[in-house]
């Protein structure tokens, strides 16, 4: 359509050409003293046509020589930013194909193209297609190319040039979102090296959006952990759940393994009630936690009361006939029970023999149920409950401790045979 247009507008301008100048009759008569030229109208507008179009040419050619200069310092910008980012990309490719030296030297390379680039840039205002902030930021990951190579043939000292060359890089705005990333990497570095505190400075550093993060927050897991600080690793670990970093099933095993050291390194009963208050409602509600922390503080010497009424909203859960909590941590529930059955009241010794009933198969609950009795000086039904455990029970622990107190019991009817024979079941487990 637009070629159809055209050249009815180029008939246009020939009907209109041919109609003035075809009957055109006017003459233009030049006087040079004692000179007189006559020529038609028609005659000098093709000249004077003619003349502009040989001084226009003449124009451009004169301009194109003297540019010429230019060109070729275009050209050799043009060469130096194509060898430069040749050298980046086969340092790249180099590195993750893991060539490290040659990828060193390669980075290195574009680093030297991209200095005497910018310094050709500085020299010459023809340069026009240098962009100074994408310049730095590929000088920046170079730097970080280097460093990643360095890292990798354990040159520290290399490594920590190039590091802080690419810091020092970051300036401009679009270098600075690098930064984050260069950042990042070197607080890696930093654990690869168990240097965990210096992490935990280069994440500092970061922005407050770039610091929350998944891999900002999965580094600093790592940090915190390799730094013993299991309250901020446990921080961490709750938002890099919130934020489904990792799949339900083993978020709830990290929190729950750092719950479980938190609470481990409690030294006074104090400081475990401490660490136990700033656990959430979900993490105190957990068997596991719930579990160790009771036998923690019986550890420490605590209140055995206390430590009962932690045990309490778990007790039914954990002795449910059908329930999916593993045997080791009932009979860890049962040890740390035990401990406290010097000053167990009424309402718990009610528990234990209604659970007992329940599951009267049960050595492990006829086992706790007859070392209350003991405790209680109810000798019959403590003999009764603890030779139906012993002969069932399948942890040596509660194995030994059943037939010392069959022994026990044994020496309290005056029955040396018994009591003898009970030991020596309790030498063997």
């Amino acid at each position: 359509m637009r070629s159809a247009l055209w050249l009815l507008a180029l008939f246009g301008i020939a009907v209109a050409v041919a109609l003035v100048a075809g009957n055109n009759q006017a003459v233009v008569t030049l006087f040079w003293p004692p000179h007189r030229i006559d020529i038609s109208f028609n005659l000098l507008v093709l000249l004077l046509a003619g003349l502009f179009t040989l001084l226009y040419v003449a124009l451009r050619a004169s301009a194109a020589v003297f540019s010429l200069p230019a060109e070729a310092r275009r050209w050799r910008a043009q060469q130096k930013e194509r060898a430069m980012y040749a050298a980046f990309m086969d340092a790249l490719s180099h590195l993750m194909a893991g060539r490290f030296i040659r990828a060193s030297k390669l980075a290195q390379n574009a680093i030297t193209q991209e200095k005497s680039l910018s310094e050709l840039a500085r020299t010459s205002s023809d340069v026009s297609s240098y962009n100074a902030a994408r310049a730095t930021q590929l000088r920046l990951l170079a730097h970080l190319l280097a460093a990643e190579s360095a890292q990798s043939l354990q040159n520290k000292a290399l490594r920590e040039k190039h590091l802080q060359q690419a810091l020092e890089s970051s300036s401009h705005r679009i270098a600075e979102e690098t930064r984050e990333g260069v950042q990042l990497r070197a607080a890696r570095w930093a654990l690869d090296d168990r240097d965990p505190n210096g992490a935990l400075e280069l994440l500092g550093q970061l922005p407050q959006g770039a610091a929350r993060r998944t891999l900002a927050l999965r580094t600093r897991l790592r940090a915190t952990r390799q730094a013993k600080q299991t309250p901020q690793a446990l921080d961490t670990a709750r938002l890099l759940a919130k934020h489904r970093a990792f799949s339900p099933g083993a978020a709830q095993s990290i929190v729950r393994g750092l719950a479980l050291e938190l609470l481990g390194g409690a030294h006074d009963p104090a400081q475990l009630q401490t660490a136990w208050q700033s656990l959430d409602a979900a993490e105190r509600a957990m068997p596991e936690l719930v579990i160790h922390a009771a036998s923690r503080l019986m550890a420490l010497h605590g209140d055995a009361n206390l430590a009962r009424s932690w045990l309490l909203q778990v007790w039914e859960p954990v002795m449910q006939p059908r329930s999916d909590i593993s045997d080791n941590l009932r009979i860890k529930l049962i040890q740390v029970l035990e401990q406290g059955l010097d000053s167990i009241d009424a309402a718990w010794l009610a528990r234990i023999e209604a659970a007992q009933q329940q599951r009267p198969r049960d050595a492990n609950l006829q086992y706790l149920a007859g070392m209350a009795c003991l405790k209680r000086q109810l000798w019959g039904k403590a003999q009764q409950l603890l030779s139906q455990a012993a002969m069932a029970l399948q942890d040596a622990s509660l194995h030994r401790n059943a037939w010392r107190a069959l022994a026990l019991l044994a020496e309290q009817r005056e029955d040396p045979v018994s009591a003898a024979q009970a030991y020596k079941r309790a030498a063997k487990v």
